[in-house]
């Protein structure tokens, strides 16, 4: 069976693949953009997508304006996705709906663009400027086209991506109480950055991490308050405990907030 293939299989396969790439070459060098466009569709549907993208970029410039013109941008936009180089596909998926905002593709570049950068978004750790840049895209798919069937897709992407920033504003809300009293209040910055947060996103899986962590940096300012401040930040605390056990009375913090709550009580006049 081997040297059936290495003397009959073999040679076929190298000799389509020579012809290929000299069909190739011959269609780069060729000045008929007709032949080119045909090509590079060709090229897409076999997923030679760098061939694809090759081809069509010399295609933007000559057929802007002609009735292959648009086809041209959004082919070109959707290589560069298949090829998952989301960056370069958002450039051009952006630049087609821009150009065309009524044209036969506009709904999937609109999408595909936030899709894309949806498809790159870092982890919560890292820098979030995509991730901000996909929620902004396919918001505004949302806003153009609230019935398209991938409406669904667009807002669960979004919601990972609102719960990604979120856990990242509690990472660091963590980071400011871990500081404590390190060059400065730090508790009284994560205290800012999580209600920052829980106003930016009230429906958030993080909230009862954002309003326990709220309590103890309160906690922590009371006990290291001079002693005219103490008793009024011991108050808010007890505040803040009850406004916790309210709203989250089975809470997995449920012990931690008590222990908590019987401390300030001891500080707190009748």
């Amino acid at each position: 069976m081997k040297i059936f293939f290495k003397i009959c299989v073999f040679p076929i396969l190298m000799l389509l693949m020579m012809t290929s790439c000299g069909e190739y070459t011959k269609v780069l060098k060729s000045t008929d953009m007709q032949y080119k466009f045909d090509y590079a569709k060709k090229a897409y549907q076999q997923r030679k997508y760098m061939q694809a993208i090759t081809l069509l970029q010399d295609l933007q410039m000559p057929m802007r304006g002609t009735e292959n013109g648009e086809e041209v941008t959004f082919l070109l936009a959707m290589s560069y996705f298949e090829n998952k180089d989301y960056m370069n596909s958002g450039v051009y998926f952006k630049n087609y709906y821009q150009r065309y905002p009524k044209g036969k593709y506009a709904e999937l570049s609109r999408f595909y663009c936030g899709y894309g950068y949806y498809l790159d978004s870092p982890e919560a750790q890292l820098d979030q400027s995509l991730t901000i840049k996909a929620i902004d895209e396919l918001e505004g798919f949302l806003d153009y086209f609230p019935n398209s069937d991938k409406a669904g897709i667009a807002k669960n992407a979004i919601f990972e991506m609102q719960d990604k920033l979120t856990l990242k504003q509690l990472q660091n809300a963590q980071l400011y109480y871990n500081l404590g009293n390190f060059l400065g209040n730090n508790y009284e910055s994560c205290i800012i950055t999580a209600k920052n947060a829980l106003k930016d996103y009230p429906y958030s899986k993080y909230k009862e991490d954002f309003e326990m962590l709220i309590l103890k940096a309160k906690f922590q300012e009371a006990k290291n308050s001079i002693a005219e401040k103490s008793e009024d930040r011991y108050r808010e605390v007890i505040d803040e405990y009850y406004s916790f056990i309210n709203t989250y009375p089975e809470s997995k913090n449920l012990s931690e907030a008590q222990s908590i709550f019987n401390i300030a009580s001891k500080h707190v006049g009748e």
